[in-house]
């Protein structure tokens, strides 16, 4: 197959374990049966790494490591388009190993992948059978919305799976996908049943990191910004899978930029994990996040992707040890934060 040789040429030589592991992997390597509940993997896996840390992998095929171009160079006969997507896989999987260690799951930002057209859709299977090789959740960042019989169908794309003449046609098997909620309750509903029944998480938008999102999501609505409307819904819509944990498989993007909301948003969403984005390059920092770990240490996410993957051109020198520094740094002063010593 092909995303298998993808997988294997993108695995360092020095991990034959990855290697193994990822061919046995069905596209992001949901094994056989339902998997526990998203929320209580993600608090195992908080607990045992001691780290909220989800690394934010957007790939701009125009500035990879160096040594992802390198290693990709060879077969003039080959397609741009493939040769590029080879090269975003080795890219994202170097970014895994330097940083992987520090986090619990990786954000593929879904737009980065598809512009590259079908090698692109092939490379995000391939990343995300890596991160899962390596110990990490996987995340699609995809920002699915629409009428009630579209969310079913990206459902089936992203958690299910698709009936066809010639057998069922597998998804990606995200561990956890982002939605829009802007069509309402109904539009979210198909989305939130099949992650539920496929043990992944869905985050909701409610109030995310970018300057303009204040134009729409502080607007009243009447009687409350509109991120508390949504808010509201993402607990109602959570509240039946709430797990051993305490926390909801249905979560909140929350940015890291407005941190002065958080406190207000717990109280609206008590058991959602807020998947937090916006710490370093777009100016949030770990500091004023406490809100958010108040239920349990796995009930806030940073995600962060230029930051880390970006280092070295600040710091300097190899972009992999670059990496592995600012995401132990961020690690450490989260860990911090969610213990109340920062």
């Amino acid at each position: 197959m092909a995303a298998t040789a993808a997988v294997e040429a993108a695995a360092p030589s020095s991990s034959p374990d990855s290697v193994t592991t990822a061919r046995r992997l069905s596209a992001f390597g949901r094994t056989e049966g339902v998997p526990a509940p998203f929320s209580d993997r993600l608090a195992a896996l908080v607990e045992e790494r001691r780290s909220q840390i989800v690394l934010g992998l957007d790939p701009d095929p125009g500035a990879l490591w160096p040594s992802a171009v390198e290693r990709t160079a060879g077969d003039d006969s080959e397609e741009t388009a493939v040769l590029t997507a080879r090269a975003v896989v080795r890219h994202c999987c170097a970014a895994i190993e330097a940083a992987g260690p520090a986090c619990v799951a990786v954000k593929l930002q879904a737009a980065c992948f598809e512009r590259l057209g079908a090698p692109g859709w092939s490379a995000l299977r391939d990343v995300g059978a890596i991160a899962r090789s390596h110990g990490l959740l996987a995340i699609a960042d995809v920002k699915r919305g629409d009428v009630p019989v579209t969310s079913r169908a990206y459902a089936q794309a992203l958690v299910g799976e698709t009936p066809g003449p010639y057998g069922a046609v597998d998804g990606l098997g995200a561990d956890a996908f982002t939605a829009n909620p802007l069509l309402g309750r109904d539009s979210l509903e198909p989305l939130v049943d099949a992650a539920a029944s496929a043990g992944a998480g869905c985050f909701v938008l409610v109030r995310t990191s970018n300057p303009g999102a204040a134009e729409v999501q502080d607007a009243a609505a009447p009687e409350q910004p509109l991120h508390e409307l949504f808010a509201r819904i993402v607990h109602e819509l959570g509240a039946g899978s709430i797990a051993d944990s305490g926390l909801s498989s249905v979560g909140a993007v929350t940015g890291a930029t407005r941190p002065e909301l958080l406190a207000r948003l717990r109280e609206l969403m008590p058991n959602a994990i807020f998947l937090m984005p916006g710490v370093g390059a777009q100016g949030g920092s770990v500091e004023g996040l406490a809100a958010a770990f108040a239920p349990h240490p796995a009930a806030g996410l940073v995600a962060a992707s230029r930051s880390i993957v970006d280092a070295y051109s600040e710091r300097g020198g190899d972009p992999a040890a670059a990496a592995a520094a600012a995401a132990e740094g961020l690690r450490a002063a989260t860990w911090s934060t969610s213990a109340g010593d920062g």
